[in-house]
């Protein structure tokens, strides 16, 4: 007995007529829609069969897996590898996981590598020739082609359109989660800015990329917890102890905190670089009183602990109104002062247990070159008896394992810190704990020429209220459409952000770059503003044709290249995310998004809606729309918040 369980099918007809779609469109989906048109269009049976396949096989893990997470992608795998199966007895595990999507469409929408299957299989480039003309290509594959020991196949077009454009539908905001895991929790540190400083344009990467991979582990199937492990602790808060006692007025401290926070540390940097060219005794200097000052915050004495608390808390109040702009929230708000003392004991106990310890000139070290020689080795602990960050992070990995029982920590950390944190992920490896092989690090460049001792750092709400009065200026160019828009200013910041996010994240995370005013805040390209302009037109299509009946669709008439093309772009968004999560990039998803966002400027040429008969029209309309919730899937997973109308 056949049990469709794929695209809704085990929906009852009384969930379908109570389940709206969430769309954009105000009603143009709706469930019992897409089931009356689905259960009678021939591709139902097409589906069926692949999913009876995918039933039949699950006895192999990889198909297991696939019937999980199915998508037509994967559906379709399912029935090239039981084809390959039957025709060389080879196994079907081994052929479905070799099956690769492709992200050149003009090449194939999947590839096989035959050299993937096994030493044992021959000369490939003469098997993929021989498979290429014996395979039968059913009602899902449109024509097979060989080069060299690759086999590509390119998938039909009638039937993507009659079963991708349904799928989209139904899962509307979900279209592309998988559930790749199950019961599966990973702990995400990202953003990690040091207090009493400003969030600026260098803490922007840190905290976007966090943020994007945060909501696709989720939406892989992952239970996440984002934490953000502020710079709490350290020298740095007598430092700035000691410049607003010399600099610091209460009213500044009121009513602008952090830029306040930021002038008094700048300048008292300063007055620390002008006493070494002065000479200034050790004894006296400002650096020796930070230091006494921030030994006073570690015993615990009770006024240096208020200022520092002062100082936290504002810090905070701030960086949660930034976050709130791009789209970022965190479940915890730890740092280094929150990691439990006794932690920290147990720690130092523990590398002391491991013999890992040596003196150097009154310090405490580790030399980590005996496991390793590019680590080198690290103090933990200074001369005058004040710890380091690597005694706190040890302790901080240890206390998070033992509250969150994570399966995965990732540390979105900056590759200036790829010595520390192999450093770090190493003493916690030698302190025999099995989870440290479950420690990650996801790094990226720097943004050069900005330096907050200097003064140089560019404000990250200085450019966002810059990025904001841009796209409010480029809005105002067309009166008639801005006059249309309920709230300009929310539009413009929604606007604004896409830009200086997307300058970031369309490019690989390890590239360092020159921070521009004119990089951040471009609009002209491929760019955020560019995506928001195509969800946003997209949108008034919809929304201009909710009046037709969608009842009964046919994709037969979708005859056009252009939109053979955009509907083979809308099957891959799923296999994209999978990349996505191996490559751990933000430009994977950016790259594929202005690859449907072109392809969909192209149909416009040609796929009127309006104008067209009923049919042409609907079949037209449906299209546009799944690539609208693709758009918008994309843009709400890397962080961004897609415009109705701009």
């Amino acid at each position: 007995m056949l049990r469709p369980t794929h695209l809704g099918y085990s929906l009852s007809r009384q969930r379908c007529s109570h389940r709206l779609l969430k769309n954009t469109s105000n009603k143009i989906y709706d469930t019992v829609t897409y089931y009356r048109y689905y259960s009678l269009n021939q591709v139902n049976n097409q589906v069926k069969y692949l999913e009876q396949l995918c039933e039949n096989l699950n006895h192999h893990k990889e198909i297991t897996n696939c019937r999980s997470n199915q998508t037509i992608m994967n559906l379709v795998r399912v029935y090239i590898s039981n084809e390959l199966n039957r025709m060389s007895g080879i196994d079907i595990g081994t052929i479905f996981k070799s099956i690769q999507w492709n992200s050149n469409l003009e090449d194939s929408d999947l590839v096989l590598p035959l050299p993937k299957l096994g030493r044992h299989i021959g000369k490939p480039s003469m098997l993929a020739q021989e498979w290429a003309k014996s395979f039968p290509t059913g009602d899902y594959i449109q024509r097979i082609e060989h080069n060299g020991p690759f086999l590509k196949f390119f998938l039909s077009p009638h039937f993507l359109f009659n079963s991708v454009i349904p799928e989209i539908g139904l899962k509307a905001e979900s279209y592309g989660f998988r559930k790749l895991q199950s019961d599966k929790k990973v702990l995400i540190e990202f953003s990690s800015p040091n207090i009493a400083k400003p969030f600026h344009a260098g803490h922007l990467r840190s905290t976007i990329i966090g943020g994007f991979l945060s909501n696709l582990y989720q939406a892989m199937g992952w239970e996440v917890t984002r934490m953000n492990y502020l710079g709490d602790w350290g020298k740095q808060f007598g430092l700035l102890a000691v410049g607003y006692y010399k600099y610091g007025k209460e009213d500044l401290l009121a009513s602008d905190p952090i830029h306040h926070l930021f002038d008094v540390y700048v300048r008292i940097n300063k007055d620390k670089e002008q006493e070494i060219k002065d000479g200034i005794s050790v004894t006296d200097s400002i650096d020796c009183k930070a230091k006494l000052f921030f030994k006073k915050i570690e015993s615990g004495d009770e006024e240096a602990l208020k200022l520092w608390k002062t100082f936290r808390s504002l810090s905070i109040d701030k960086y949660i109104c930034t976050y709130a702009r791009l789209n970022i929230h965190f479940d915890v708000y730890s740092g280094e002062s929150q990691v439990p003392r006794d932690t920290i004991r147990k720690a130092m106990e523990l590398i002391k247990d491991n013999n890992l310890l040596e003196q150097s000139d009154g310090a405490t070290l580790i030399d980590l070159t005996k496991f390793n020689k590019k680590l080198g080795k690290t103090v933990i602990k200074k001369s005058d008896g004040t710890t380091l960050y690597l005694t706190r992070d040890v302790g901080a990995a240890i206390d998070r394992y033992e509250k969150y029982h994570f399966d995965k920590m990732i540390y979105v950390i900056a590759t200036q810190q790829d010595l520390y944190v192999s450093q770090l992920f190493e003493t916690i490896k030698q302190l025999g704990f099995n989870w440290a092989n479950n420690l990650e690090h996801v790094n990226f460049g720097m943004v050069k020429g900005m330096s907050t001792r200097k003064g140089t750092v560019v404000f990250l709400d200085n450019i966002l209220e810059e990025a904001k009065d841009k796209a409010l200026t480029v809005m105002k160019g067309d009166q008639v459409k801005y006059s249309r828009i309920e709230d300009p200013e929310k539009v413009a910041d929604l606007i604004g952000v896409s830009a200086v996010m997307i300058q970031d994240m369309k490019s690989k995370r390890i590239n360092n770059y020159e921070f521009d005013w004119n990089r951040m805040l471009s609009f002209e390209g491929d760019t955020g503003p560019y995506l928001q302009y195509t969800h946003s037109r997209l949108q008034s299509i919809a929304s201009n044709h909710a009046h037709l009946n969608i009842d009964f669709p046919n994709f037969d008439l979708l005859v056009e290249n252009e939109a053979i093309l955009l509907i083979r772009l809308l099957a891959q968004y799923p296999d994209v995310l999978v990349n996505a999560m191996r490559t751990q990039e933000p430009c994977t998803v950016v790259t594929y998004l202005f690859k449907v966002a072109h392809q969909v400027s192209s149909c416009y040429a040609t796929l009127w809606v309006t104008g067209q008969p009923q049919e042409t029209a609907v079949a037209r309309l449906m299209l546009y729309n799944a690539a609208m919730h693709v758009i918008g899937n994309g843009m709400r997973l890397l962080g961004l918040t897609p415009v109705h109308r701009m």
